[in-house]
Order: C-alpha cells, then sequence, then structure tokens
C-alpha cells in the first residue's frame, strides 16, 4: 500500500461516518420547516421585519403571501422549506416563540382585564376595594362614577359605552 492509501485509511478510522438519516427522519424535519414557513407567512409585516433572514426567503414568504390558489400556496410553503433547510432555522424559530409568548401574555393581561371590569360591573363598591387593594394607584371616585355610568346604561338598555371606558381606565392604570 502506499503512504497515501495508508493516510485515507487512517482518516476512515479515526473519523467515523454519521449515519444518513432515514427518508421518515428527512420528511419530518421537512415538515417542521414547512410549519415555521407557515407561521412566517401568517405574521404581520412589522413582526416578520424584525426578523432577519436572507432575502430569497423574504421574497418567497412575500409571495406565498399573494398566492390565492390553494395548490400553489402549498408548492411555496415547501419551496419556503426548502429553502430553511440551507439556513440556521433556529434563530427564526426562536424569534417566532418569542413572539408566540409576548401574543400570549397580551391575552391573558386582557382576559385578567375584561374580569375585573365584569366584576366591578356585578359587584360594584366590593370588587373595588378589592381592585384598589391589589392596585392602590387607581383613582377610585373616578372608577366608582364609570361603574355607575355604566350600570345606568345597562338598566336602559343603552350600548356600554361606560363599560368601554372602564376596560380602557383599567388598561391604562393597572400593571398585571
Amino acid at each position: 500500500m502506499s503512504d497515501e492509501q495508508l493516510s485515507d485509511e487512517h482518516q476512515k478510522k479515526q473519523a467515523p461516518e454519521e449515519e444518513p438519516k432515514s427518508k421518515s427522519a428527512l420528511k419530518r424535519e421537512m415538515t417542521a420547516l414547512q410549519k415555521i414557513g407557515e407561521e412566517l407567512v401568517d405574521l404581520s409585516s412589522s413582526q416578520l421585519a424584525k426578523i432577519s433572514m436572507p432575502e430569497l426567503l423574504k421574497d418567497a414568504i412575500m409571495l406565498a403571501r399573494r398566492l390565492k390558489n390553494r395548490e400553489g400556496k402549498r408548492r411555496q410553503l415547501q419551496y419556503i422549506g426548502k429553502i430553511m433547510r440551507n439556513i440556521d432555522s433556529d434563530a427564526i424559530r426562536q424569534r417566532l416563540d418569542s413572539f408566540n409568548h409576548q401574543s400570549q401574555a397580551y391575552r391573558q393581561k386582557f382576559h385578567q382585564l375584561e374580569q375585573w371590569r365584569d366584576r366591578l360591573m356585578a359587584d360594584g363598591d366590593k370588587a373595588l376595594d378589592e381592585l384598589l387593594k391589589e392596585s392602590p394607584e387607581v383613582d377610585r371616585q373616578h372608577l366608582r362614577q364609570l361603574i355607575r355610568q355604566a350600570q345606568k346604561e345597562i338598566s336602559q338598555g343603552k350600548p356600554p359605552a361606560a363599560s368601554r371606558k372602564i376596560f380602557k381606565y383599567l388598561q391604562e392604570n393597572i400593571a398585571l
């Protein structure tokens, strides 16, 4: 054997080759990348601008947004998945997760504020006292006035303008 053949054989023994991925594993990875692509297509333009990605991927996402034909959109999503195979999709995935977490936290706060508003309108002063214990910075007099106004609107069958004002006031003044 020549020296060159020996060194090649030695390198093969030192660096064992990774086993190739099965066809099913590759399909699962491609499907996961397509799901990420779908999430990217569904993002708002401002959120999409906050994610750093190659121009080719941005163009593919913009095209997928414009497509109305179901089959054409499906093929475009597959193409987005193919592009994402060649880039670092972990950074994009992390950014998407942070968007989802932020929107989930926003929804949770929104629901808590709605519950406070409903309790204030139903229980009146009792609920107001509980709210003041949690958030002493709230203006008792102003909130009490809004509650009375909202209850009056409900009894008269008017649109709930004061109820919306209560919600807006809580949103501006309570840190949940």
